[in-house]
């Protein structure tokens, strides 16, 4: 393990891991190209250890750091790491550290960016944090769990001038179906848009597991985090290596359910085609029963629905535009065969999600969904689950980002953090 002095790293914590880093030339101002860009792991499940192979596929790129609450799974990764590099014969690498906890590899002074593939609960402080340590940061989706944390995720971000990266990679990738979609929506292929169908799952539940005995080499208190005390459970947090994705996703304590899950991705969608990348509904109108059908209400008078087909469906006065990963049609179908022209307006091009993150940091450009955009459509889901626990109309200010004479939902914006965590 990198050492790191115990008075040093306390004092690092109490100031929020404000500490600075030693960024390579390459990335401050790209005169020395050849520098790599070093890269720590926080969060080694399913989804980080995904990321962590394309990564190291990278030539430009060198891990130098993973964590995880599981030691199972950061010494995999460890091990992975270490034996991707040796295969390679990269003289220049020294190694790669494995932490427990996520603040060890934050205070180190040689990673340049880090990779948050966390549960949702744990993405705020994380990146907080990280942006705080002028790191760069590419997070999973949704950003958060809670709407007040995005904000502060956008703040921190913003304040540290740190290149950011939602990992809603329908934007950049699946051949382009979906920026294809966006562009010929803005561009009024199909009219007066009207409404708008996500047909994802259900809201988040609260968490009614069977406590169970903590494995050994489990950290069970730090993956709780800023959540209530509660036993462990392997539904939440799988013993050892697993190769699915756990069901934290469905419960209120940690996630937004499976309509912030894959509706993180679709409502991103929604946002892009709707030119509201910065704003979101100013209404929100659930069904009086079941958890499907919730309606959001643009100030535009566009009405986007949570349910119908799956994936992503725009409506239009003139047709009508469906894309999913592996599709995209319309009807009638001459509104996708008939090119967009010159004037028309066209979308942020990326093909290749995470290369567009390296690339960012290299020229110190926008990604393709910084922090305000994977705020922003958190945001959208954040807001149908509260619309389905309180079974109630609401409005929604998107500037001020408050509900309007509401003040049941508007606790619900924040949520308070089980000690010694904070924002």
């Amino acid at each position: 393990m990198h050492a790191i002095n115990r008075r040093q790293f306390n004092q690092t914590l109490a100031a929020g891991v404000a500490v600075p880093t030693v960024l390579t030339s390459a990335i401050r101002g790209a005169d020395a190209p050849s520098k790599k860009i070093t890269l720590g792991f926080i969060g080694v499940g399913v989804m980080g250890r995904g990321h962590l192979g394309a990564f190291l596929g990278e030539r430009d790129v060198q891990v130098v750091a993973v964590s995880d609450v599981v030691a199972e799974r950061r010494e995999d990764a460890k091990k992975r790491v270490e034996q991707h590099y040796a295969k390679a014969k990269k003289g220049d690498f020294k190694g790669c550290d494995a932490y427990n906890d996520f603040r060890e590899l934050l205070a180190r002074k040689d990673i340049d960016a880090v990779v948050i593939a966390t549960p949702d609960h744990w993405h705020a402080i994380p990146c907080v944090q990280a942006a705080n340590a002028k790191k760069d940061i590419y997070c999973e989706k949704p950003l958060t769990h809670v709407i007040a944390h995005g904000r502060k995720i956008v703040e921190a971000a913003t304040r540290n001038k740190i290149v950011f990266q939602t990992g809603s990679q329908q934007r950049s990738e699946f051949g382009g179906r979906f920026r294809k979609a966006a562009e010929y929506v803005r561009n009024g292929r199909i009219g007066q848009l009207k409404t708008i169908r996500i047909g994802v799952g259900g809201p988040a539940v609260p968490c009614d597991l069977k406590g169970e005995k903590v494995p050994p080499g489990t950290d069970w208190n730090l993956w709780l985090g800023m959540a209530p005390e509660r036993e462990y459970s392997s539904v939440l947090c799988p013993k050892g290596i697993h190769g699915h994705f756990p069901a934290w996703r469905n419960y209120k304590e940690y996630a937004g359910g499976g309509l912030a899950d894959m509706g993180a991705h679709h409502f991103d969608i929604a946002q892009w085609a709707l030119d509201m990348d910065g704003s979101g509904p100013v209404r929100i109108d659930p069904p009086e029963k079941g958890n499907s059908g919730l309606k959001f209400t643009y100030a535009n008078g566009v009405e986007m629905f949570h349910g119908g087909p799956h994936d992503c469906t725009f409506e239009g006065s003139e047709g009508t535009i469906h894309v999913s990963r592996g599709s995209l049609m319309s009807k009638p179908e001459k509104i996708l065969t008939t090119p967009l022209g010159e004037k028309d307006r066209r979308l942020y091009h990326a093909d290749n999600h995470r290369k567009n993150w390296l690339e960012c940091i290299r020229s110190r450009k926008p990604t393709i969904c910084p922090a305000e955009v994977g705020h922003r459509s958190a945001t959208i889901c954040l807001l149908g689950n509260i619309g389905y626990w309180l079974r109630r109309s609401l409005r929604w200010d998107p500037v001020k980002e408050q509900f309007v004479g509401d003040a049941e939902a508007g606790k619900l914006i924040d949520r308070e953090m089980r000690a010694p965590w904070k924002l």
